[in-house]
């Protein structure tokens, strides 16, 4: 984890330094969401920091795991401490690429299909994935939006028999980022 957290530190400082191609947020959404005969469960996360560089299609996240918020406390209180423990894991991480970058034109508002692959860390536990979304330009901001679904075994998060029924075993995962370009 500490290593994903220095790759990102280095991004992000590369991307500030660096010219118009580097799109930057702080303020991205992460939202997920589990439906189950029994509950639905949603949580919300709105201190997502994200990096894309248009030049190379190189994209990071880091999200904190107790930045999620939910409707119910206890949710949120379980959520942290039996699944996800975030004093153990603090962050999600997501090193990748955007392989079909050059398709995205920076100086034309529009609206472009996107494939995304790279490594996503969770609960200590690192996945490859590949995703489609897509990235909007517009007025000269990158609007970036993804929905997938991951597993809870594939980051071996345990699922506690008495709540099983509760929690669906798959996670859905809406992204959606507004990013603007890095200053120099």
């Amino acid at each position: 984890m500490r290593t994903c957290s220095i790759i990102f530190t280095l991004l992000f400082i590369t991307t500030i330094s660096a010219g118009a191609q580097k799109f930057i947020t702080k303020t991205g959404h992460i939202r997920f969401y589990s439906d189950s005969p029994l509950e639905k469960i949603e949580a919300n996360n709105r201190q997502v920091n994200c990096a894309f560089d248009l030049a190379t299609g190189d994209f990071v996240f880091k999200v904190l795991m107790k930045s999620f918020e939910f409707e119910k406390a206890l949710m949120q209180e379980h959520f942290n401490e039996n699944y996800v423990e975030s004093d153990k894991f603090p962050s999600a991480t997501f090193i990748g690429k955007v392989t079909n970058f050059k398709d995205v034109n920076p100086s034309k508002d529009g609206i472009y299909d996107v494939n995304v692959e790279g490594r996503l860390t969770m609960h200590g536990v690192s996945k490859n994935i590949s995703e489609k979304g897509t990235f909007e330009m517009k007025q000269g901001k990158l609007i970036g939006k993804a929905k997938f679904n991951i597993a809870v075994a594939d980051y071996k998060i345990t699922i506690p028999g008495n709540v099983g029924n509760n929690i669906s075993k798959t996670i859905e995962v809406t992204v959606d980022l507004t990013l603007d370009k890095a200053s120099m």
